[in-house]
């Protein structure tokens, strides 16, 4: 155990909890550490799965698919993908993988045949893990689609013209429905018995907790998806830190149902429980009244989630049945946290000790988060304070110099928490870290006076309107307030006069009404005149990825489209 850099510390003295210096330790160790400290505890409980598992039984169970997976023929630093929902396997292959070397690739459940194509041939993936289907998206459709040699010989014996490096494709569910091709799940633990626990112990005596282990790839809004490299060392002490900030313990049941292929499940969720002996509770996708159902039947203390899972659940005309005292703690993040939101969550669900996180994939992914014991106001207008050993400022985006406090700028981070980079794409990495080694997020945010920071939108979303910089989350805020409002997004659409005006997305609550005129007059009567929209559109859902994060881009094209301005477009892109 090494300790780095400085313990995290608001402006008032306080220390983060226990004072922790940063660890130097594999996943597969934290794990068989928790086994050994809480055997009997439960670990992994998925009642959708009807798997009960404690930490002794997970341990052995991850020991048994390492080992499957070595005499699969998956050698250290290779890449083993996993395409599923929130089910038990995905977390045996998420510590099987990180136990034996491998390197996993996490999918985006949301993916068809081009976009899994592209991730399993970007990555050299070399075993892909998956179940069968989500809804109408048949995954097996797609694969078969990109490998039609699957169809054509026996399990293992995989030889794809598109993806060289793929080997093997291992389906998770009912053994009779493999398709043809494919390898079970349950053939880890068949083959597990052709390698000795010796030969595993081996080859993780050969593990560094500075391997790469995990690779996230960016939802890829503009581009390519890039494959973000991650270690142990970054994700172990991602972790503590969160899981110290929301004063976890083995006491305290998480409910996950945030997607597990995004950082938000992952981290926050998965590696703050396995740093602190928390039991982990898969819920395999969102609906309000069964997450709610969930929360209340498994005892849960922690729930993570996107604002708009937490305003669903709020909303439901079932809230009032259901009981939360047992609720205390866990994180909204995801997209700006709407105030309204965050003051029902921590009244309504008893929530008291809510936290906020800020960060990114790149940073493991936190960079900021307020304490269980900060007061409401903190809680709701700012995305807390570093972390403990990370450093963030804000800078100016042109000069790179840091600004003073209240000032807006950029927000960037450095510390243990910094990917190793994009897979493959070294001209990416740079542009993202620069020379001193601070990562640039692309955020605008404020330093307060206090140590906590303030996030106020993207680079990329600001509104130039006539030489006017306008900040789309300030709108949104204030528009939250107007009681017909349920959701609101902000964005900038092009405009000959002024360069870009604002339109705001805004869907009602159920059962109000008001008009568009209505609501730009009410922002320009609470706002400074050049800020309230020149548009509002009235829409039922916003769209967005799997990981809950709104899509703006998409808002703009639909913008653009419905308000017939491709001749401004045209014009702004010239």
């Amino acid at each position: 155990m090494q300790g780095v850099g400085q313990v995290g510390q608001d402006s008032a003295g306080r220390m983060d909890a226990g004072d922790r210096p940063l660890v130097e330790i594999t996943i597969g160790d934290m794990l068989d550490q928790m086994a050994e400290r809480f055997p009997d505890n439960e670990c992994v409980v998925a009642p959708e799965r009807g798997v009960r598992w404690t930490w002794r039984e997970f341990a052995r169970r991850a020991d048994e698919i390492a080992r499957g997976l070595m005499a699969m023929g998956v050698g250290k630093g290779e890449q083993v993908a996993i395409w599923a929902t929130n089910v038990p396997e995905w977390l045996l292959t998420h510590f099987a993988s990180a136990k034996m070397g491998a390197v996993l690739v996490t999918v985006n459940t949301n993916y068809k045949q081009f976009e899994l194509e592209y991730l399993l041939r970007q990555s050299d993936t070399h075993t892909l893990v998956m179940i069968g289907a989500v809804r109408d998206n048949i995954y097996i459709d797609h694969i078969n689609g990109i490998c039609p040699e699957l169809k054509e010989r026996k399990s293992g014996e995989l030889q794809s013209a598109k993806l060289p490096f793929l080997k093997n494709v291992v389906y998770i569910g009912n053994v009779e429905d493999t398709p043809q091709g494919f390898r079970h799940f349950d053939e880890f633990y068949k083959l597990a018995e052709q390698v000795s626990e010796e030969t595993l112990k081996q080859r993780r005596a050969e593990l560094s907790p500075y391997d790469t282990i995990n690779m996230m790839y960016t939802s890829g809004t503009t581009g390519f998806p890039k494959g973000v490299m991650l270690t142990h060392y970054n994700l172990v002490n991602n972790g503590y830190g969160m899981g110290d900030r929301m004063r976890f313990s083995e006491v305290d049941r998480l409910l996950i149902v945030v997607p597990l292929f995004h950082c938000f499940g992952c981290v926050l969720g998965v590696m703050s429980c396995l740093t602190h002996g928390t039991t982990m509770v898969l819920m395999e996708r969102f609906h309000p009244v069964r997450e709610m159902e969930m929360l209340v039947g498994e005892r849960c203390t922690a729930v993570h989630g996107v604002p708009t899972m937490f305003i669903a659940m709020l909303e439901h005309p079932e809230f009032g049945r259901f009981d939360f005292s047992r609720l205390r703690t866990g994180i909204m993040a995801g997209s700006p946290c709407p105030i309204k939101s965050m003051r029902d969550a921590i009244g309504k669900m008893r929530l008291s000790e809510l936290t906020i996180v800020f960060g990114q994939t790149e940073t493991s992914p936190g960079m900021t988060q307020t304490r269980a014991d900060d007061s409401v106001e903190l809680r709701v207008n700012t995305v807390g304070f570093p972390l403990p050993h990370v450093q963030v400022r804000i800078v100016d985006p042109e000069t790179n110099q840091e600004q003073p406090d209240g000032v807006p700028g950029e927000f960037v981070g450095k510390g243990y928490n910094l990917m190793k980079g994009y897979y493959k794409m070294p001209e990416a990495t740079r542009a993202v870290i620069d020379e001193e080694g601070w990562l640039h997020t692309g955020d605008i945010g404020v330093r307060m006076a206090n140590g906590y920071f303030k996030v106020t939108g993207r680079l990329k979303d600001m509104i130039i309107r006539g030489g006017e910089n306008i900040y789309p989350r300030e709108i949104e805020e204030f528009m939250y307030t107007h009681p017909a409002v349920r959701d609101v997004q902000v964005v900038g659409v092009p405009d000959k006069k002024y360069g870009e005006e604002v339109l705001a997305f805004v869907a009602l609550r159920e059962g109000m009404n008001t008009t568009a005129q209505e609501l730009i007059e009410f922002v320009r009567n609470g706002m400074s005149r050049f800020k309230a929209p020149r548009y509002v559109e009235f829409i039922d859902e916003m769209p967005m990825n799997a990981a809950g994060k709104i899509l703006k881009y998409k808002l703009r094209e639909w913008g653009v489209e419905r308000l017939c301005l491709e001749d401004a477009a045209s014009i702004e892109t010239a």
